[in-house]
């Protein structure tokens, strides 16, 4: 018997040594999903948090795309590579003393919004090509800062020459150059050694489950684990609509509305059916970006 649709995002764990992309092709394969996507890249060495997107929950993927990220990285201090992580050539080797006495200071000066130059080993796109190829070609461009922001970072452990810490930041943050500036900071440099990501938003790691967990399960049981595709836009207020309103907003039509600050919201149909994001623009609520339609919610007949 074939398989209903797969609809909803999935947590996994993404093991080291897979692109994002392997990650989810996997997944992909085994739940017998047509339509996918992941929402986040992780760089191959790095694991954890990897959020799936399946069927009609990628309609809502840039929602997460935007949310805060959290991450338990490892430093090397002493050493610098190519590309800010394990996967470069030692570049530089430097002597390493006890830096604790200043190591709570030294982390808590990179709180705050500031500006970060990307990694040229990067996926960021500079006049059409992604900057990684032009490093593979030994090319090295100028790269405009962007601006980010690090909620917190937070020390887990330090012993000789490895520092371990937590970072909570914003979309866009290169845990690989924090790592590298505080090293600089240190005045020893630094690369990262290991890279974990353990929440985006408030999806955290502990619901997350392994590939191979998945392939033990079986497809049907794999499907159970979906998280309905509303969750993308929790961010979002819920607005509930009666069953015409709802059938209307589903048709394109606009909806007058009174008592809502202009800005997109979680639209939801009777029975808690959630169908979409929708934006109030001067009491008005027009569809932005809708799940399919269902039977169950019936136009009304209009005059």
């Amino acid at each position: 018997m074939a398989l209903a649709p797969a609809d909803g995002l999935l947590l996994l764990d993404k093991p080291a040594g897979y692109t994002s992309a392997k990650a989810l092709a996997r997944a992909k394969r085994f739940l017998a999903a047509p339509k996918a996507g992941h929402t986040g890249t992780l760089d191959p060495f790095a694991t954890g948090l990897l959020p799936l997107a399946f069927g009609e929950a990628t309609k809502f993927t840039r929602f997460l795309l935007d949310s805060s990220k959290t991450y338990v990285a490892m430093a090397r201090l002493g050493v610098r590579t190519s590309t800010g992580d394990p996967e470069g050539e030692v570049i530089s080797r430097l002597p390493v003393r006890d830096y604790s006495a200043e190591m709570d200071d030294v982390l808590a000066s990179f709180e705050g919004v500031q500006w970060q130059q990307p990694p040229m080993h990067s996926a960021i796109r500079q006049g059409g090509v992604r900057l990684y190829e032009l490093a593979r070609q030994g090319i090295e461009v100028e790269r405009p800062p962007r601006e980010v922001t690090i909620d917190q970072v937070n020390l887990v452990s330090y012993s000789g020459d490895l520092l371990e810490i937590s970072v909570k930041c914003s979309k866009g943050t290169y845990i690989r150059s924090l790592a590298e500036d505080i090293g600089h900071r240190l005045g020893c440099g630094a690369t990262l050694v290991n890279l974990r990501r353990t929440a985006i938003g408030s999806l955290a790691i502990d619901a997350a489950v392994s590939l191979e967990e998945l392939e033990r399960e079986g497809p049907e049981l794999a499907r159970g684990r979906l998280l309905p595709p509303e969750i993308l836009a929790e961010c979002l207020p819920r607005i509930d609509l009666s069953q015409g309103d709802a059938a209307a907003l589903l048709q394109g039509k606009v909806i007058a509305i009174c008592g809502h600050a202009a800005g997109e919201l979680r639209a939801f149909g009777p029975g808690g059916r959630f169908l979409g994001v929708a934006q109030v623009e001067k009491d008005a609520l027009h569809a932005v970006r809708l799940m399919a339609s269902s039977p169950s919610i019936q136009a009304p007949d209009f005059p």
